[in-house]
């Protein structure tokens, strides 16, 4: 072996043994970061700038009686563990209602009807109790399905009240409130479906039709479950909802349900309710007034009776009322989107130069739809029909005496 030979080797051995050490450093270093990491989590930093804002604001006496280490709030009713007053420690104290997060003091008047120790915090905030670093906490992670419902996620989804989402939460105890105070998307979302008469199509709280599907535990349903293939941007249950609200047709073009036109604001607040529907196993004592069924006020109950049994109620029993109106036998359409049946015999006459006897049994179009699929009526159905319409029609007019005044 030459010199040459041999002096090449001397360099090889050297440059391996300085890659060896460097690398041992390396891991030595990576591995005393882990063990810093592990031993001093964010919380102690919290609880080390808690302790400092006391000792500041209220004075060194309190500050020295800061609880450390893992704090945890349990509420066995509920089977809610939550961590979050790790690094939330102020939520309780007085005097610091104007210091950031997250030192600051909760809500004084939220907390007295809703105590830590009886509803914890994720019932409410929702996010992932048990954690004990931020992003987890928060839910903000890949594959956790309710995160913290605060300001970060209103931002997101371009809320005009970014802390909006939580009246989601709200909603679980007050879900048969006729309205809650606090929770105004959720109000207005109630009021439309009253006003557009959802249940005319939809099951709700075990009351309503069965055109469309039911809907009573529709917040049941996973991400997963729902079709994003026509959906741009993020892919979420709420964003599925609220697109689906604003354009049934775009999302599903097979269904039958119309276009309400609904405002960006109505069908958030229409997904917010949706998505409230879950199952729940609360404890009595935390429905408001006890309340566990969705009851029918007076008026609504006195319209469905009416409707129901009145003369009118063939129109209601096929489920024509979803669309249209009978004005003069009591019947009011729920989503107000087909002609007043009353006027079908001018209608009809009008719009297809056709008799209503002759279009109803052979009917074009949109009720040639309708017929073959929806509302599947007998031939002997389609005479009774024609003979309402006709009835209603001749409730129109004027009666004789009032014809020969004019």
């Amino acid at each position: 072996m030459d010199h040459k030979t041999i002096k090449d080797k001397l360099a090889f051995v050297k440059r391996d043994k300085l890659f060896v050490s460097l690398m041992g450093i390396a891991v030595l270093l990576l591995t005393g970061f882990i063990f810093y990491d592990y031993f001093t989590p964010d919380w102690k930093q919290y609880q080390a700038g808690f302790r400092a804002l006391v000792a500041e604001r209220i004075g060194p006496e309190r500050a020295a009686v800061v609880p450390s280490g893992l704090q945890q709030v349990y509420v066995q009713a509920l089977a809610k563990a939550d961590r979050c007053i790790t690094c939330h420690q102020g939520v309780e104290w007085k005097g610091l209602e104007n210091v950031p997060e997250p030192f600051r003091t909760h809500p004084k008047e939220i907390l007295e009807k809703h105590p830590i120790a009886k509803f914890a915090c994720t019932s409410c905030h929702g996010g992932q109790g048990y954690a004990t670093d931020m992003q987890a906490a928060h839910g903000l992670v890949e594959h956790w399905e309710e995160p913290m419902l605060g300001k970060e996620l209103g931002d997101f989804y371009v809320m005009s009240d970014k802390k909006a989402l939580m009246q989601m939460n709200c909603n679980t105890c007050h879900r048969y409130d006729k309205e809650t105070k606090g929770t105004g998307y959720i109000n207005r979302a109630k009021e439309l479906v009253n006003a557009k008469g959802c249940r005319a199509c939809h099951v709700i709280n075990g009351r309503g039709g069965t055109v469309g599907p039911d809907l009573t535990w529709e917040g049941e349903k996973a991400p997963e479950q729902f079709n994003y293939e026509r959906i741009k941007g993020f892919h979420s249950a709420f964003t599925w909802q609220a697109s689906h609200f604003k354009n049934p047709k775009e999302l599903v073009p097979e269904t039958v349900m119309p276009n309400f036109n609904f405002s960006s604001m109505d069908a958030q607040a229409l997904a917010m309710l949706v998505m409230s529907w879950k199952k729940t196993n609360l404890p009595l004592e935390y429905l408001p007034n006890h309340n566990i069924r969705d009851i029918p006020t007076a008026a609504e109950r006195e319209k469905e009776e009416r409707m129901s049994q009145g003369p009118g109620a063939f129109f209601v029993k096929n489920q024509c009322f979803v669309c249209h109106s009978v004005s003069t036998l009591g019947i009011d359409a729920a989503a107000q989107i087909g002609p007043d049946l009353a006027l079908a015999v001018e209608d009809v006459q009008s719009r297809f130069g056709r008799t209503l006897d002759d279009f109803f049994m052979r009917p074009t179009g949109t009720m040639e739809v309708v017929l073959s699929t929806m509302i599947s009526l007998t031939t002997e159905q389609r005479q009774e029909a024609i003979a309402k319409m006709r009835h209603a029609y001749e409730l129109k007019k004027p009666p004789p005496q009032a014809q020969s005044q004019k």
